[in-house]
């Protein structure tokens, strides 16, 4: 069994990659490498570079490989470029992801899982959201996504094909051992932005809205640590290598912190007071999503290691000091 990873050179899916490669698995990469990083890929991964809406290319890829499984990460996603520039987004997310569910069923690949995001929800109250609230999208990012998992859903329906999505919240930090993080420069990452405003890669941070109605009027997210997430798309694969069905999950750590909280932290564990300016709201930002995830730990036995935001925030700025010992 071979499972190919798309976007696998990029900050989630190489976390993903470092996952399967520690577990034996085989795996191989398709790239375009406009936000992913070869060498962010271990040594014994083979990467080809390409377009994963291509379905000549991935087909010849699945074929050469003897791929049996997807774990598709390859995606857009910055809110507020989306709301800019929706079509792009409709193009990348939900028109090549549906030629690349179609090349999958057409090559015989039974195993799909998919990276989808909390922005399906929308604009929703300060509850922990479950999987059974109704998707309401608020960006073109976020629609482009939840697009994705009624083809996924249609598709799982009308061929012999099953799937997981996992519908994960705001994602951070780095890999415990070193091996990668946010590489891309200009990420708009809070965590990132505020480590890198930290190190002094930016005069000062912006602070986008303080008039949300939550408990310091920023926007309240769930911060979930890269590897722990990663271990989900592992786990939700060994779920459906089980003859599990179908289904969409919610990856978050149940507690949210605002984004001055975040702030506060990263001058904590820093040790720099940097400048952070309160500005107005960005477009498509939800005041609070936080995750119900009680489903994904009893379905999957999902475990998570390192639900610690001080942790998360170490790691991240281990991750930048790294690259700037690397881009020196």
């Amino acid at each position: 069994m071979t499972i190919l990873v798309t976007g696998g050179a990029g900050y989630i899916g190489s976390h993903m990659v470092l996952a399967l490669a520690d577990r034996g698995e085989k795996v191989v990469v398709i790239d375009n490498l406009s936000t992913g990083f070869p060498w962010a890929l271990p040594p014994n991964v083979t990467l080809r570079g390409g377009d994963m809406g291509d379905t000549a290319f991935v087909q010849a890829v699945i074929e050469e490989f003897g791929v049996t499984e997807i774990a598709h990460f390859a995606a857009k996603i910055v809110v507020p470029e989306s709301v800019a520039n929706p079509m792009l987004y409709y193009g990348n997310n939900t028109a090549k992801s549906r030629a690349l569910i179609d090349t999958a069923i057409r090559s015989g690949v039974k195993r799909f899982i998919f990276s989808s995001t909390a922005a399906v929800y929308g604009d929703v109250s300060g509850d922990p959201v479950g999987e059974d609230l109704a998707p309401a999208p608020v960006s073109p990012y976020g629609r482009s996504k939840l697009m994705t998992e009624w083809m996924l859903e249609d598709a799982a329906r009308a061929h012999d094909f099953r799937f997981i999505a996992l519908r994960y919240f705001n994602v951070a930090g780095a890999d415990p051992q070193g091996r990668s993080g946010q590489s891309t420069p200009n990420a708009t990452h809070l965590i990132k932005v505020a480590v890198q405003t930290a190190l002094g890669q930016r005069k000062a941070m912006d602070i986008f809205g303080t008039d949300y109605p939550t408990r310091d009027g920023s926007c309240i997210r769930d911060y979930i640590h890269v590897t722990d997430l990663a271990t989900a798309h592992v786990d939700a694969l060994g779920y459906l290598r089980n003859g599990g069905e179908s289904m969409i999950l919610n990856c978050g750590y149940g507690q949210g912190f605002s984004v001055l909280e975040v702030v506060d932290v990263v001058r904590k564990v820093t040790g720099v007071d940097f400048i952070a300016n309160r500005v107005p709201r960005r477009p498509g930002d939800p005041a609070t999503i936080v995750a119900k995830s009680d489903k994904i730990r009893q379905v999957l036995g999902w475990k998570p290691r390192h639900d610690d935001l001080e942790q998360i925030v170490r790691q991240a700025h281990a991750w930048e000091r790294h690259l700037i010992a690397r881009n020196s």
